[in-house]
């Protein structure tokens, strides 16, 4: 074994999104050294307000000077949209906080595990909802009472109601010391319904993981590091690993930590991509499972949108405050998007068609026949006011592999791209969407449209990517073990949405804080002499209206 004096920490954690985060404060309240790398930025409330003005603070490409937080893949099959920084995913996150129904749990892939999930998750479900503050949105406005009448239109308003949320209402626009962690968290502002949730929270409102899981875990002494990329993994001869870290934008010499254990959570594409490339071109892991990148899945979804007359303003409310079940394996939420200026170039006719490639002639067959009517949804005034974007789910699988293969933009370099396997490919096209859509368009008077990335490029649009390093009982059935360990590289795991191994259909969020609250509660204890902490939870203040 390797002395402990020779690494840099017990526990390096890659990414500092959902996984990441509860990792970081439950391993280091264990008494775990835990050192978090972080290849984004560490934002504060001043960037995210200039990420409102300025492309450069929003989008995140560095190599060519875009340092922001949002990023956007697009891939043969799908796209996909995200967040980079300390606290991930969180930052553009709209803090939508829902359960998986019982078709995650009756699922093929949950049944092979041979564990009673629902009875798993069921008390980690319940304390993520805590840490991250979940309540039901109290605010009801305009744009709730238009899909509550597309609700009714397609005979399901009985399901209609207010979104649980991360977001910490208490009094608009008034700051007030920590109401949920009994003074360990920072100081909180009351939600001002500015809308801006999806362009991060830059006002102290929203539950983003700077204001719980990593401002506990930096308060109990994890550290975290910002702007540093891993790129390699490597095994040490008398255990544990070396971590290869470089800088994301600056060039330079590379950095090595050594830690006895690490635990990759950078996303779906993240982690895929950092195992491919040690696996198959450092050689560096050459045990890991060749169902890594498959049974990739989205949450079959469809985004769609309503622009409203001129002189409307729906804009007042979080980014989600309602939703309802169009039918009971479909989800559908509305969304405000304030400061997405890009959706004016991304939003076209409505139009239904099964089959993409004839549905995509329609689409431009319908602008350049009316190319005024396009010209004048792309500048609309107060634009963002007056939009409503629509996003419906399906508990519908769907199935798609990730590898590393040449670039054809750059065929030196080999990339991530999508491909098809068996299965049924992630939809472009719900009908459900267009018809929800147009029941809240005829409540509203407004127009609607699709997004034209699915309607003319066939892809599906998503925030929510799942899968690529699933759960199996072996190398044979997954990536990683039931304790997220990756098979064959003893002390490596995952802790993020790739070990998902079935269609979630709800915004994943809540389920990954959930399973990496089981993950940290199941880790292996320290081999050192180490102080430990008791769990914190969260305690809310008189009336915080928590499960």
């Amino acid at each position: 074994m390797v002395d402990a004096e020779a690494f840099d920490a017990d526990v390096v954690v890659v990414g500092s999104g959902f996984g990441g985060a509860v990792s970081a404060l439950r391993l280091t309240e264990a008494g775990h050294r835990v050192l978090v790398l972080e290849k984004g930025r560490r934002l504060a409330g001043e960037d995210l307000l200039a990420a409102r003005r300025d492309p450069r603070a929003y989008l995140w490409q560095p190599g060519v000077g875009l340092r922001g937080f949002f990023w956007q893949r697009i891939f043969r099959h799908m796209a996909i949209i995200g967040g980079t920084g300390v606290g991930g995913g969180s930052i553009v996150w709209a803090g939508v906080l829902l359960e998986p129904g019982d078709d995650f749990y009756e699922a093929a892939a949950s049944a092979s595990l041979d564990l009673d999930w629902k009875a798993e998750l069921a008390p980690h479900l319940a304390r993520a909802a805590r840490m991250l503050g979940r309540v039901r949105s109290p605010h009801r406005g305009p744009m709730d009472e238009h899909l509550q009448a597309a609700a009714e239109a397609v005979g399901a308003g009985a399901t209609f109601g207010p979104v649980p949320v991360a977001i910490h209402f208490g009094r608009e626009g008034v700051t007030e010391p920590d109401p949920f962690f009994g003074g360990e968290g920072p100081e909180r502002t009351g939600c001002r319904l500015c809308g801006e949730c999806l362009l991060g929270c830059p006002y102290g409102a929203k539950n983003q993981l700077t204001r719980n899981y990593l401002h506990l875990a930096e308060r109990y002494g994890a550290e975290i590091r910002a702007e540093h990329e891993v790129h390699a993994v490597v095994p040490l001869p008398g255990g544990g690993y070396l971590v290869r870290v470089r800088h994301p934008w600056r060039r330079g010499a590379e950095t090595e930590l050594r830690a006895r254990r690490v635990v990759l959570a950078g996303g779906v594409l993240g982690t895929v991509e950092l195992l491919q490339r040690c696996r198959d071109e450092l050689c560096t892991l050459p045990h890991v499972s060749p169902l890594l990148g498959r049974h990739v899945r989205t949450n079959s979804e469809a985004l769609t949108a309503v622009l409203q007359p001129p002189g409307e303003d729906l804009s007042r409310g979080p980014t989600i405050s309602s939703d309802f079940h169009p039918d009971p394996r479909t989800h559908t939420t509305q969304n405000r998007y304030m400061g997405g200026w890009h959706m004016r170039l991304q939003l076209g006719p409505m139009v239904d068609d099964e089959r993409p490639r004839r549905r995509a002639r329609r689409v431009v067959g319908a602008v350049l026949a009316r190319p005024a009517a396009q010209a004048r949804v792309m500048a609309a005034r107060d634009f963002l006011r007056r939009l409503t974007v629509l996003t419906t789910m399906q508990h519908h699988d769907s199935e798609l592999a990730l590898d590393l293969r040449r670039s054809p933009v750059r065929p030196w370099r080999r990339v991530l791209r999508s491909r098809l396997v068996d299965g049924v490919r992630p939809p472009s096209y719900l009908p459900i969407a267009n018809e929800v859509t147009r029941a809240f368009a005829a409540s509203s008077g407004g127009r609607p449209l699709n997004l034209l990335g699915e309607s003319v490029g066939g892809l599906s649009v998503t925030a929510h990517i799942l899968g690529g390093a699933v759960m199996g009982a072996d190398r044979t059935h997954g990536v990683v073990d039931a304790d997220h360990e990756v098979h064959g590289h003893p002390g490596l795991y995952v802790m993020d949405a790739s070990v998902i191994w079935a269609n979630l259909g709800v915004n994943p969020s809540l389920t990954i804080t959930a399973l990496a609250e089981r993950f940290a509660a199941r880790f292996p204890a320290p081999e050192h002499d180490a102080v430990r902490r008791t769990p914190i939870d969260a305690v809310p203040a008189a009336g915080q209206d928590l499960p």
